[in-house]
């Protein structure tokens, strides 16, 4: 069990990372938007119950089907799933909160859902008094959908970005275009997008073509290549 000490360091240190890795609206939003209640869980739920923070990403981008960038409190990317885990709170602003927004809200998750997006969410208060309970069904929930024997393949920093890209695109994406918008050689974009596929991370956004992959999307269920 890690202590305080240990616990604020890692929260800081991944923070950073994904800080550094980020520009614009993007990392604006990440040191603006993950405030009281995402620290809380990331230290007191997250943390002791796994250990680490591999492939979880605070305040993640995605695309709705408008086009418009959305952001998740946390998303948990490790194929074939992609968890997402929502943190609310239940103060004056959610105490008067409008029939639309109540109605924004669940249509935004019955979209995540379509996406292929687990969705999960957790209560500041329960957060705040029963931290215990909240890591009891972090575990359940990563023991239900990744307790296999066969276990995928973890993916590369490349992967994993490269993936946040396909992802964040709400389309089919073709090599040459994720590769001028990384600055990467369009042969290295092929390779790792091929390995994405073999993974079971991705598929072809066109499965009836004979011919070779032109464009991907994320994977709409788990593979068992």
């Amino acid at each position: 069990m890690l202590n305080v000490q240990m616990q604020e360091k890692a929260h800081r240190e991944w923070l950073e990372r994904h800080a550094g890795r980020r520009q614009g609206e993007a990392k604006r939003r990440l040191l603006e938007g993950h405030a009281y209640a995402e620290k809380l869980f990331a230290a007191t739920v997250w943390l002791p119950a796994v250990g680490h923070f591999e492939f979880l990403h605070p305040e993640y981008e995605v695309k709705d089907c408008s086009d418009q960038p959305r952001f998740l409190d946390f998303a948990y990317i490790r194929p074939p799933y992609r968890i997402c885990f929502e943190i609310d709170g239940f103060g004056p602003h959610a105490r008067d909160a409008s029939r639309r927004t109540f109605a924004e809200g669940l249509m935004r998750q019955n979209r995540l859902t379509l996406d292929d997006w687990i969705v999960f969410r957790f209560s500041v208060d329960d957060i705040e008094r029963h931290p215990r309970k909240c890591q009891q069904i972090v575990m359940h929930i990563l023991g239900k959908w990744y307790s296999s024997e066969q276990q995928p393949a973890p993916l590369t920093r490349t992967e994993t970005e490269m993936l946040r890209q396909v992802i964040q695109a709400g389309g089919p994406v073709k090599a040459d275009e994720l590769a001028g918008r990384m600055r990467l050689s369009i042969n290295y974009v092929r390779r790792v997008l091929k390995q994405l596929y073999m993974k079971g991370c991705l598929q072809s956004a066109y499965p009836n073509s004979v011919h070779r992959i032109g464009a991907y999307v994320p994977a709409s269920r788990p593979s068992r290549r």
